[in-house]
């Protein structure tokens, strides 16, 4: 194994610890992952929800919001259309329980058995039939043109809510598309899940039901500047900034019609700090003779927000967070600006019970669908992850219960380990409901039941798997022998739909290179899940081999097709031709260094900065260490079955730390000795055992030190 650290400029550093106010080890392990532009620190540092992106930045929300509230007034049927998956199966329940909120007759459909993904015709005309009238589409619609041109046929609107790829030219002739990879969704980040998404639709039906929804709002701010004043205005629509002008007046040489700010405020409700300094402002810089009228709303956020209501806009400006986040010189409108959309959404009620329930939704869907974890990613799953530990929503409780994670930390480990692959389970055997039911249900009985029966299908799931790798594994071994290595291409009419992706995955990981794993349905279409190896980008085989397909689609490093079975040879063909020709990644294992610690670096105090790195998962590994020429104190060889593992105790000296290394029984005696000092690499993780949480080092590498 190759262990590398990269190099980072010493200067770097110092400048981002100065910035940021960080000690220069947090600063040198941000620096070397790349997370230098402020955007990108505050969501390492800052938890506040205030910090996440305003969903009114999609283009067509506000579309999307207004149908949905039509619908609540005239007492329209509303169909949530979902996905089978964890990330469908969050999305489905969270769209539900905001339409509930709203009093909204709405259902929800998944695809069962062997349904195929997307909204479906049969879904249409069964809806049509009862007389709905308005499809959200959740984690799926962006590909559905046909079916939701037959829904509009049908007299029936559809709303897409989706996070997916768009594989035509135009988008979808919906009513409104909410999906943040389409190049015209107006929205910063793309890599939110589909319940991501839906909860950005949620957030924006909770707000809309504030009297600040639609609202023409204009903030203004006088400051005296030597000789003159200066007259600062933005405004916000939905609390999004549509525009700024500033003005610099001198006293006498210009009248306030001949400004830019007569037609920017006209038909604004003028927002101030301290109306009678900006009154006196006003009048010094235009004249006593000229008027605007506006509302000091500095007695009502200090009632919300009593930390603001004693300080100058020049003090708030100096206590505001988001201004060194900024590459632009934050000055006192940027402070208003931020208190008054902290009070909107304090006065709108944008962040209580309903929203941390929504949020552990959230967070078990990015962690499920392999969602980057970055930017605002990082806050809304640590915040949902920070709920669930508070208090379990329904459903999750019940489930937490059952896989003992009662009184232990969850972490995005033990979510991706420990509850959404169980989650998962109810789609992959063809029952998604079973998740839906648990998660929805007001009676406890009932959320109970269906957590049994979700464990009961995960552990057929756990069989399935099993029986179908054992089937598979020999024709795979000979199609990675083919290939050269460069891919693994497996179709047959005995594997379960259900685990395509499941046993995609693990042919990947087993021969280090691209995998599609097939299966043959009874009615003549194959299904395929597509797994990523070795930096390649799914995404362009299904795009050479699209002519073939019915539908597909997915993410960069998992992804899904559907076609006729008689096509499947045309597709090993084109999928042989277009493989063979990649450049994949040297499959060298290495792993790559967070920083090199001092032996006096190893005290309780470094489990802080893990902590703060966290959540850990896909986009950003948990953090890697090294330390050189430690001493073994104690070396044991466990394993419950088989004597496979290494426990040893290190000395660090002011510290001893426990560590374990797996499957490394086989390295003692051979590679090093415990009278030998070793140069290790290592992550810091935490242990828990009977109710006790202590800190342990789990080696991921080591040598004998020279």
């Amino acid at each position: 194994m190759r262990w590398k650290k990269r190099d980072v400029s010493p200067q770097a550093i110092r400048e981002l610890a100065e910035r940021f106010g960080l000690d220069l080890l947090s600063a040198s392990v941000l620096a070397r992952r790349g997370v230098q532009a402020p955007e990108d620190v505050l969501y390492y540092l800052e938890d506040d929800l205030r910090f996440q992106r305003n969903p009114f930045l999609f283009s067509q929300m506000e579309d999307a919001v207004d149908r949905i509230l039509l619908a609540a007034d005239e007492g329209e049927k509303v169909l949530v259309f979902g996905d089978r998956d964890a990330d469908g199966v969050s999305a489905t329940t969270l769209m539900m329980e905001a339409l509930a909120s709203l009093g909204v007759d709405a259902r929800y459909r998944l695809p069962t058995e062997d349904e195929k993904y997307g909204l479906s015709r049969a879904a249409v005309d069964e809806f049509a039939a009862d007389y709905g009238s308005l499809i959200v589409t959740v984690d799926c619609g962006i590909s559905n043109h046909a079916e939701i041109a037959y829904a509009a046929e049908k007299g029936v609107d559809v709303i897409v809510v989706d996070h997916h790829v768009l594989q035509a030219d135009e988008p979808p002739p919906a009513l409104a598309v909410i999906d943040p990879k389409l190049e015209s969704s107006g929205y910063p980040f793309r890599d939110l899940s589909g319940c991501g998404v839906a909860y950005k639709l949620a957030w924006a039906l909770r707000f809309a039901r504030s009297g600040l929804y639609k609202q023409q709002v204009a903030l203004l701010n006088v400051r005296p500047v030597k000789d003159a004043y200066v007259i600062e205005a933005l405004r916000l629509s939905n609390l999004v900034e549509t525009g700024r002008v500033v003005e610099t007046i001198v006293p006498g040489m210009v009248e306030l019609e001949r400004t830019r700010l007569v037609p920017f405020l006209k038909d604004r409700q003028i927002f101030v700090w301290d109306g009678e300094i900006q009154k006196r402002l006003l009048a010094k810089a235009l004249g006593k003779a000229a008027e605007v009228n506006f509302y000091d709303v500095r007695p009502d956020v200090g009632r919300v927000i009593p930390q603001a209501a004693g300080a100058s806009l020049v003090r708030l400006s100096e206590m505001s967070k988001i201004g060194k986040y900024s590459d632009r010189p934050s000055g006192e409108l940027d402070a208003f600006a931020n208190l008054f959309v902290s009070f909107a959404l304090r006065k709108a009620g944008c962040y209580g019970d309903a929203d941390a329930d929504a949020l552990q939704l959230v967070a078990l869907s990015t962690i499920a669908d392999l969602m980057p974890l970055r930017d605002e990613n990082r806050l809304l799953v640590r915040q949902g992850l920070a709920a669930l530990n508070r208090k379990p929503r329904k459903g999750l409780a019940e489930l937490v219960a059952r896989q003992n994670l009662t009184g232990k930390r969850i972490g995005s480990t033990d979510a991706a380990w420990q509850l959404t692959p169980v989650i998962n389970a109810a789609g992959r055997m063809g029952k998604p409901e079973v998740a839906t039911r648990m998660l929805l249900s007001d009676d406890a009985a009932e959320r109970g039941a269906q957590a049994d029966a979700l464990l009961e299908l995960n552990q057929e799931r756990r069989r399935l798997g099993a029986e179908c790798w054992d089937a598979v594994y020999p024709a795979a071994r000979e199609a990675a022998e083919a290939s050269g290595g460069k891919y693994v291409i497996i179709g047959r009419d005995d594997l379960f739909r259900g685990i395509t992706g499941i046993v995609a995955s693990r042919l990947a990981d087993t021969f280090k290179a691209p995998a599609v794993a097939g299966t043959f349905m009874a009615d003549g279409t194959a299904v395929a899940s597509v797994r990523s190896a070795r930096g390649f980008n799914v995404k362009g085989l299904l795009e050479y081999c699209s002519e073939l397909f019915y539908d597909y689609g997915g993410h960069d490093a998992a992804a899904g097709f559907s076609l006729p079975v008689g096509k499947w040879p045309d597709f090993e063909r084109m999928a042989a031709e277009y493989l063979s020709a990649v450049d994949l990644e040297e499959v060298e294992e290495t792993v790559d260094i967070d920083a090199e610690l001092p032996h006096e670096y190893l005290a309780p105090s470094l489990s802080g900065l893990v902590d703060r790195m966290e959540p850990f998962g896909e986009g950003n590994p948990a953090l890697v260490f090294m330390a050189r020429s430690v001493a073994i104190l104690q070396v044991d060889i466990v394993g419950k079955q088989e004597k496979s593992h290494l426990k040893l105790l290190l000395d660090f000296g002011a510290h001893r730390w426990p560590a374990l290394w797996w499957n490394a029984a086989e390295r003692y005696g051979k590679d090093f000795d415990e009278s030998d000092r070793i140069d290790l690499a290592f992550r810091l993780q935490k242990n828990y055992w009977n109710g006790q949480e202590t800190p342990q080092l789990v080696i991921v590498d080591a040598r004998k030190a020279e």
